[in-house]
């Protein structure tokens, strides 16, 4: 959410974008972050997801799965919306409001993992800590993302990393999930306009 054009996403065939991740690999990703999770949480039960919309809901649903599948119980999942604490709302057009869910024993006390597609600026990530600070104060909050593209603004830096991806501010990050998409991969291509990408 922090990185790709949702206005001009680069399809699959685009000239100049290749993919960096398949399915198979954001699978393995996934994984291998779910068990750090469980590492670093020393068993992750007062974990809750919260997943940044819209892909990295469906991320904070996988990754809710894979954690179920090791310790062999549920993990609270929701969504966090960030649109109305962004920075840059004026200068972008008008979004629609995606939803939030907070699991029904809420988040005080716990330990939230914020999760996200993509980490850019580190602008979106300060707008979902202020969101989150209007609805509960957790323990601590921690943050996990598919793709590390750099270029931060912010200091800002994720908990659990699937892929570092060193890229220029002149190449533009798409991640397609199945459930959005159609398909799981990581394109990376170049920017069409000079736009900013920042989300």
């Amino acid at each position: 959410m922090d990185t790709h054009d949702a206005q001009n996403p680069q399809h699959p065939h685009s000239p100049g974008a290749r993919s960096v991740l398949e399915g198979p690999d954001i699978a393995r990703a996934l994984t291998r972050i779910a068990h750090e999770i469980v590492e670093r949480a020393k068993g992750a039960e007062d974990v809750v997801l919260l997943g940044i919309p819209t892909r990295g809901v469906f991320l904070a649903r996988r990754l809710a799965e894979k954690l179920e599948e090791i310790t062999g119980r549920p993990v609270p999942v929701g969504s966090l919306d960030i649109t109305m604490y962004r920075d840059d709302l004026r200068m972008h057009p008008p979004r629609a409001l995606a939803r939030t869910e907070i699991p029904g024993d809420g988040i005080d006390g716990r330990l939230v993992v914020l999760v996200d597609d993509v980490l850019f600026s580190g602008r979106t990530i300060r707008a979902a800590l202020d969101a989150l600070n209007d609805i509960g104060r957790p323990r601590a909050v921690q943050l996990a993302v598919l793709v590390d593209r750099g270029h931060r603004e912010l200091p800002i830096r994720a908990d659990y990393v699937g892929k570092n991806l060193p890229t220029s501010l002149r190449e533009t990050v798409k991640v397609q999930l199945a459930e959005e998409d159609g398909r799981d991969a990581v394109l990376l291509g170049a920017k069409r306009d000079s736009r900013t990408a920042e989300q």
